[in-house]
């Protein structure tokens, strides 16, 4: 079975940076798709980053030139950098992979727990 587990996350003053990392667990072939989506107070869960297997990349126009989404396909391993961090950028950050081929399935998605990152001073 295939898991998501997520590291990084916490509380940073505006200006500042963070780093996430999501690992997949499990005997996986291929994950064709990574990404980070973000879920703050009272909003619609939306997206952050992704990242094809590929290395090609998408970002959100609002994290655009702040944040940086990489992966290790060796690791099956996602990374987000997030730099000049804002208080709006506060929210539940969400591990996201899709296309997920393992030795007994195919085509699976799946979400990490969720890491909280707050922007305060």
């Amino acid at each position: 079975q295939v898991q998501l587990v997520e590291s990084g996350g916490g509380l940073v003053q505006p200006g500042g940076s963070l780093g996430l990392s999501c690992a997949a667990s499990g005997t996986i072939l291929r994950i064709g798709v990574m990404g980070w989506y973000r879920q703050a107070p009272g909003k619609q869960r939306e997206l952050v980053a992704t990242i094809m297997y590929s290395g090609r990349t998408r970002y959100a126009d609002s994290v655009k030139g702040r944040f940086t989404i990489s992966r290790d396909n060796a690791k099956n391993t996602v990374y987000l950098s997030m730099n000049s961090l804002k208080p709006e950028d506060t929210a539940v950050y969400y591990c996201n992979a899709a296309d997920v081929y393992t030795e007994t399935t195919s085509g699976d998605t799946l979400w990490g727990q969720g890491t909280q990152v707050t922007v305060s001073s």
